[in-house]
């Protein structure tokens, strides 16, 4: 069974063959990177604070809430957002199931987007198409595990694409990924927030109004510093 490719090693031009492959063999799902608008509106009073003076490097740190170990704070730009994290807390010793969000730094990978969800901001950030046959692996015993495959898949998984908003937007963080040690834990993206902002499974997650705010200064290697 096979699992996807890894898009932060896909070539521009490896990216037009996937499309070009996709649209003669429709079945097959299409890997490149999704269409941005042209232009995005700018209101001063909403985007202001995190576009204009913004670092080259962008550093976004993320705290639990005092008394709330699964609720938190999304901190970038001087600007703070709130935000979910998982039912565990904020754990130095992640491990598969525990429902812990991992303490340290996370770096941005790549990231899905559902196609017909809402237009998205422009990005630096390799957004893929999230479509039905896009899985991703949570057995710990598989060779493909913490890794994007292809459904149907016999080990244990997840789909992207859920009946929820929450995999509208993903943004893949590399936690246990290069190399993947069996049960230190997988899948955790950043992702958007249910209403109130109940506990995860280990994600961050925000709202989506925050996650197109946070979009535009997101490319691969930005740093998440999860703290408590």
């Amino acid at each position: 069974m096979r699992s996807f490719p890894d898009p932060v090693s896909l070539s521009t031009a490896r990216r037009k063959r996937l499309l070009l492959e996709s649209a003669q063999n429709p079945r097959k799902p299409i890997t490149v990177i999704c269409s941005q608008p042209q232009s995005y509106p700018k209101k001063s009073e909403r985007n202001g604070a995190l576009t204009q003076g913004t670092p080259k490097r962008t550093i976004i740190e993320v705290r639990a809430r005092a008394g709330d170990r699964s609720r938190g704070f999304l901190a970038v730009g001087g600007t703070v957002f709130p935000c979910a994290l998982g039912r565990g807390g904020i754990s130095s010793r992640k491990r598969e199931g525990d429902g812990a969000t991992p303490l340290g730094s996370l770096r941005v990978l790549w990231g899905y987007c559902r196609p017909g969800r809402g237009a998205l901001p422009p990005t630096r950030l390799p957004l893929l198409p999230a479509f039905e046959a896009l899985g991703w692996c949570d057995a710990p015993g598989d060779r493909n595990y913490n890794r994007p495959v292809r459904l149907p898949y016999r080990a244990s998984h997840e789909a992207m694409q859920r009946d929820d908003h929450l995999y509208d937007i993903v943004v893949v963080l590399d936690w246990n990924m290069r190399p993947a040690v069996r049960g230190r834990g997988s899948a955790i993206f950043l992702h958007l927030a249910r209403p109130g902002y109940p506990p995860t499974e280990g994600c961050i997650a925000v709202s989506r109004r925050t996650m197109l705010r946070l979009l535009p200064l997101l490319r691969p290697g930005t740093e998440i510093r999860v703290k408590r």
